[in-house]
């Protein structure tokens, strides 16, 4: 692979880094896991700002950087329009994409799991809540290697306390399971 690349992903997450430029986590469809810098994107004259949006499924082109990769051009190719403005759909596309970020390693592909996220996201606005978050939990857990404990298979509650005992860690998105019911 050369210095620069072009990629499809998901915006997992974004950080404000120094004055203008933003760090994103990004799940990929051909290297997983990435984190890059987009430089200059919180300027208000910035071009590619709204293109790396929190949950934006993008065309990306990076290039290759000492410590992090750097995006050149984003493209959006689905924004997810049709649900961002209602708060418990918003917080369940957090919800699964903090479950991405925290069960997966970095740079390791999972064309399963992208499309699992994608197909996800694109349901938010169709299907009922609860049962759109356990679905995308257990095919999630099952894809990578986890599966769901038998004594969990039949209660229809989330499995996030599972899902914390896995990755050692609370998750942060918003208690929105216990709201959506």
């Amino acid at each position: 692979m050369g210095r620069t690349y072009k990629t499809e992903g998901i915006i997992l997450k974004r950080t404000n880094f120094g004055e203008a430029d933003r760090i994103l986590t990004i799940y990929t469809k051909h290297y997983g896991k990435i984190r890059a810098i987009a430089k200059g994107v919180r300027k208000i004259t910035s071009r590619k700002g709204g293109n790396v949006e929190a949950f934006n499924h993008v065309s990306l082109f990076l290039a290759r950087g000492r410590n992090l990769d750097i995006v050149t051009e984003a493209e959006v190719i689905e924004s997810f329009k049709s649900w961002r403005k209602d708060l418990k759909k918003v917080g369940l596309a957090f919800y699964f994409c903090e479950l991405v970020d925290k069960l997966t390693p970095d740079g390791q592909a999972s064309r399963v799991v992208f499309e699992l996220l994608q197909e996800s996201l694109g349901k938010i606005d169709k299907e009922s809540l609860p049962e759109l978050a356990r679905s995308f939990e257990e095919r999630l857990l099952e894809e990578l290697g986890f599966g769901v404990p038998e004594a969990l298979k039949r209660r229809p509650d989330s499995l996030k306390g599972y899902i914390e005992s896995i990755i050692e860690k609370k998750i942060n998105s918003p208690k929105i399971l216990r709201r959506l019911s």
